[in-house]
């Protein structure tokens, strides 16, 4: 009998931990999941949702990058967990959207940051997994990584590795890690190319083939330079680029806004190459396909139309983002070089976007306000004014609107209470900037000071906010408030507009 109940549990124990595979990715549920993480030491594992379509998108590149590594006899693994069904881990590992991915070495999770092609993927768990850049023997060595290591590489050539130059890219390489990076202390593959000194050269399949920096005297230095060098002249925004637009060193950006259906990239685009050569170190050129339905949302935040493409504009990502438009929506070499000196020469003044006043703003208990008329009804000494902050598609503003309605109903006989709405993502001040929806303001009459409400969004909570001169409720936001009540696709990243 007990020897009946062993075998069950030995049998029940193997069941547990098989681990099946689909396209090369191991298939991980809460039975087979800590076996999988504890036999192998590196291992990319994809938190789904069957419905996302992210999810959709990435799993052919996520099989392909399988399939690559296997082909290479890399020790990484690739798996997947469907969260819908796997609760348990999703809330075990904090996942919130989809896709996330967790890359675990020696069983301890760390956040993907790479991209979403299989080369990308490829390559960051490459350099998560072993050193920073390989090292280059030969020269038929340095020729096949360059050949065969993707779009772009970054090789550093030094005549002594334990240089301070040789540490720099190493200490460089570590941190860069979808690009691969390859070094070098061969004589034969220095001569090569053209070095006896240091040099590290960024080999690229696209725009002029390589940028070579010889000199450096900090890894701050030689990072800026790989990461500039490493993108195109003209980056197109989608999902896999939104990091590296965002996350890289320059952070003045000219956005155009062209349709890939009526071939804008191919007769707008090539002239204006040596214009963004010559502001590389300035801004990032950056193309957007209007064509895209995720990307409705980007030309919306500008207050651009699809009839007004192709066009430009130039954002500096501070703080607050500020944008900048140019005089019209000529694309010629003259007026976007003209357009991008004037910008490097600090003669443009940023863009708000405002809204036609309309005839009836006032007629309602609820005021309407736009750019225009702002200053002029919120500064009224005479006055305390609440203002609500919202946008059109927020949730939480939508349920907030019959009880302001009923609020500004409850004091419109009062001549010195005034309650307003401004649609804030159509109208832009120089002095307020709002990241969340809805924001309350109370501009208090006489010394016009500012009280943002923290209370409950009900009737009772901003009437006493109102009476009690913004003493009651006070204060700013504890947490900031969703802007979307829509379900995330993607992990929680602010990469994109």
């Amino acid at each position: 009998m007990r020897f009946f109940i062993f075998t069950c549990l030995l049998f029940c124990g193997v069941v547990h931990s098989e681990i099946k595979e689909d396209e090369g990715v191991l298939v991980l549920d809460k039975n087979n999941f800590k076996d999988a993480i504890d036999k192998n030491e590196f291992i990319l594992v994809e938190f789904y949702a069957p419905w996302c379509g992210h999810c959709k998108a990435l799993a052919p590149e996520y099989a392909k990058a399988a399939s690559k590594l296997k082909e290479s006899g890399s020790v990484v693994k690739l798996a997947k967990v469907d969260a819908t069904e796997e609760t348990e881990l999703a809330e075990t590992y904090g996942i919130r959207g989809y896709p996330t991915l967790k890359f675990f070495k020696s069983g301890f999770p760390v956040d993907y940051s790479g991209g979403r092609q299989a080369d990308d993927i490829v390559n960051w768990v490459v350099k998560k997994s072993g050193p920073p850049a390989k090292a280059l023997s030969s020269l038929a060595e340095a020729k096949d990584f360059i050949e065969n290591g993707g779009n772009v590489v970054v090789i550093g050539f030094f005549a002594d590795d334990k240089s301070e130059e040789a540490k720099h890219f190493l200490a460089v390489a570590s941190t860069v890690d979808e690009t691969p990076f390859g070094i070098s202390t061969e004589p034969e593959v220095l001569k090569a190319y053209n070095t006896e000194a240091s040099k590290v050269i960024v080999f690229k399949k696209f725009d002029e083939g390589k940028a070579e920096l010889d000199k450096f005297s900090d890894h701050h230095q030689l990072r800026n330079f790989v990461l500039t060098e490493t993108l195109p002249l003209v980056v197109e925004f989608n999902h896999e680029s939104a990091q590296k637009i965002f996350g890289g060193v320059i952070k003045s950006h000219l956005l155009f806004f062209l349709s890939k259906k009526a071939g804008h990239l191919e007769s707008v685009l090539p002239p204006l190459k040596p214009i963004a050569r010559k502001f590389r170190e300035n801004l990032l050129f950056v193309s957007i396909d209007v064509d895209e339905p995720d990307h409705k949302r980007i030309l919306e935040f500008f207050g651009l139309s699809a009839e007004q493409v192709p066009t430009m504009r130039i954002i500096r990502l501070e703080e607050e983002m500020l944008k900048y438009k140019p005089e019209s929506d000529d694309l010629s070499e003259e007026k976007v070089e003209g357009f991008v000196q004037n910008y490097v020469d600090g003669k443009l003044k940023e863009h708000l976007l405002s809204q036609p006043l309309p005839e009836d703003w006032d007629k309602n208990p609820v005021k309407v306000l736009v750019s225009s008329n702002f200053d002029e009804v919120v500064f009224d000494k005479s006055k305390d004014v609440l203002v609500e902050f919202y946008a059109p598609w927020c949730g939480h503003c939508k349920q907030l609107a019959p009880t302001y309605d009923k609020l500004a109903e409850s004091f419109k006989d009062k001549d010195d209470i005034l309650i307003a709405k401004i649609d804030s993502t159509a109208n832009e001040l120089e002095h307020t900037k709002i990241s969340n929806f809805p924001t309350i303001k109370l501009y208090k009459k006489g010394d016009n000071e500012v009280i943002d409400y923290n209370g409950e969004r009900t009737l009772e909570g901003l009437t006493k906010f109102i009476e009690s001169g913004g003493e009651f409720g006070r204060g700013p936001p504890d947490t900031p408030e969703e802007e979307e009540e829509e379900p995330e696709e993607d992990g929680p990243k602010k990469d994109e507009l």
